[in-house]
């Protein structure tokens, strides 16, 4: 009989210990994560107690929470819904938290284990919690600017302050309203929810970090320039041949130029000329001398192949870690299974505008508590370094030249060096194309890189391309950050 008692003792013994270290863990190490997560709805009904911070750009709040009057007391408002939608995110009584709303809801609620002291005099005065303020590293003027270049196309820009890694600008279109989703009417967000997912243009989806990820096309060509030059054995006058179509080998695939004829005069071209021309005969031969491994290799240290956060998720844009040859000369001008996020695209053009060092992209300036004491401020990180200063400092030149007298002429500033790169992506047969443009300009105080992507051809089809359609709208956007 004692031993019988001894063993359930033991048994009761374990299962205490059990309960401690769960318990334990849930209230202190996984705290955050589960406040953050949309579908905890007992957090987010408890959080609509207190007043949730505000977002702000430019000191001026993009989510705000007002009295309500009724049984939720705050009521969360978005006053220039459309502009900021996909950054914001939204915040619903009954379809959970997106966007910066998602990301730092902790924060925002005023949940976060940084707001304990707060959460502590909340407890000893009786006084309701307030949730932090955070601020975003978006410029309205260039946010505004973007999205009404972006007009009624579907698509993205992104820019980005090379020496920083700050966001400047994330618009993405179409967009919806957030106010239809925090109403406190719940059939009236269950059905504009319903509305929103069912509408085939996916209004929800933050194309510069999420959507559906499209082929880079020919800005792609700027990771094989460089992996190129970073080989030590291409220089910008390095030529290849340059025939008006391209059998690959081991199949029956011909490619060709955009205008179905050579990368200009003569039986050779430079690797200058062809990205300059953005060619794809003298890029596919150039990726199958290099290999897939050295594109894999260069395409990751730009950041393909891994996701992080700004803090929402970027998705991890793809370069296949396989490839055979035929493969690895469609790859090299961004078509086969290459696929990119706009911001992605931008952290090219970022790196190779800030001397090969690739800073981390980041969208909060910093987050304060509601008696003004700072809880985090943004502090840039390092990314990688993917190309060396020299290999930098000759992308950078030649994609001035592409910009100034080649395919990406559209993009011109009077009176500034705009260095740039354009695509213009196949879909699949009879598919619309996408359209690209990414590229820098500088002023005495930063460099800014911008990416432009037009998705579904612009309503041209085939028709379209990235000079004719992208490069304006990055002119336009880098006109409003330079104010030109």
């Amino acid at each position: 009989m004692n031993r019988e008692l001894k063993r359930l003792s033991v048994v009761i013994a374990v299962m205490f210990l059990a309960l401690f270290v769960v318990t334990t863990y849930i209230q202190v190490v996984a705290v955050d994560s589960l406040s953050a997560d949309g579908r905890n709805t007992r957090v987010l009904f408890d959080s609509y107690k207190t007043q949730r911070g505000s977002i702000r750009v430019d000191g001026s709040p993009v989510a705000i929470s007002l009295p309500s009057g009724d049984e939720y007391s705050f009521q969360r408002t978005y006053p220039d819904p459309f502009v900021y939608a996909q950054t914001t995110g939204f915040y619903s009584l009954n379809h959970g938290v997106m966007g910066i709303e998602g990301a730092l809801n902790s924060f925002l609620s005023g949940t976060d284990n940084a707001q304990f002291l707060d959460q502590l005099n909340a407890l000893l005065t009786g006084k309701p919690i307030s949730g932090a303020t955070v601020d975003l590293t978006l410029s309205a003027r260039v946010q505004q600017a973007a999205w009404d270049a972006l007009g009624t196309f579907t698509g993205a820009v992104t820019v980005l302050e090379v020496d920083t890694g700050k966001i400047v600008a994330m618009a993405s279109t179409p967009s919806y309203d957030p106010n239809s989703l925090s109403s406190h009417d719940e059939n009236s967000v269950i059905q504009s929810y319903e509305r929103l997912v069912a509408d085939p243009s996916n209004p929800l989806t933050n194309r510069v970090i999420d959507g559906r990820m499209n082929p880079p096309g020919s800005t792609f060509k700027l990771v094989v320039a460089a992996a190129a030059l970073e080989s030590g054995k291409y220089t910008p006058e390095s030529t290849f041949p340059n025939p008006s179509e391209l059998l690959l080998p081991q199949t029956t695939v011909l490619i060709h130029n955009s205008d179905g004829k050579t990368c200009g005069p003569g039986d050779v071209v430079t690797m200058r000329d062809a990205l300059r021309l953005s060619c794809n005969i003298p890029f596919a031969e150039l990726g199958m001398e290099l290999g897939s491994k050295a594109l894999l290799t260069q395409a990751e240290k730009f950041g393909f192949n891994t996701s992080f956060t700004i803090p929402m998720s970027v998705e991890a844009s793809s370069f296949p870690l396989v490839l055979d040859t035929p493969q690895t000369g469609l790859a090299s001008f961004g078509q086969f299974d290459v696929r990119a996020t706009p911001l992605q695209i931008a952290m090219l053009s970022a790196a190779i505008a800030n001397g090969g060092v690739l800073m981390t992209p980041n969208v909060v300036e910093s987050i304060t508590s509601s008696d003004l004491k700072p809880i985090s401020t943004f502090t840039p990180r390092e990314f990688s370094r993917p190309i060396s200063p020299s290999t930098a400092a000759t992308l950078r030149d030649m994609m001035i030249g592409d910009v100034a007298n080649g395919a990406a002429s559209n993009a011109k500033i009077s009176g500034v060096d705009v260095g740039g790169k354009t695509g213009t992506a196949e879909n699949g047969e009879d598919q619309p194309y996408s359209l690209w443009f990414t590229g820098f300009a500088g002023n005495d105080a930063h460099t800014y890189a911008v990416t432009v992507l037009i998705e579904d051809g612009g309503g041209m089809g085939q028709n379209g391309y990235g000079n004719l359609l992208a490069a304006p709208i990055a002119k336009k956007v880098l006109e409003a950050v330079l104010n030109k």
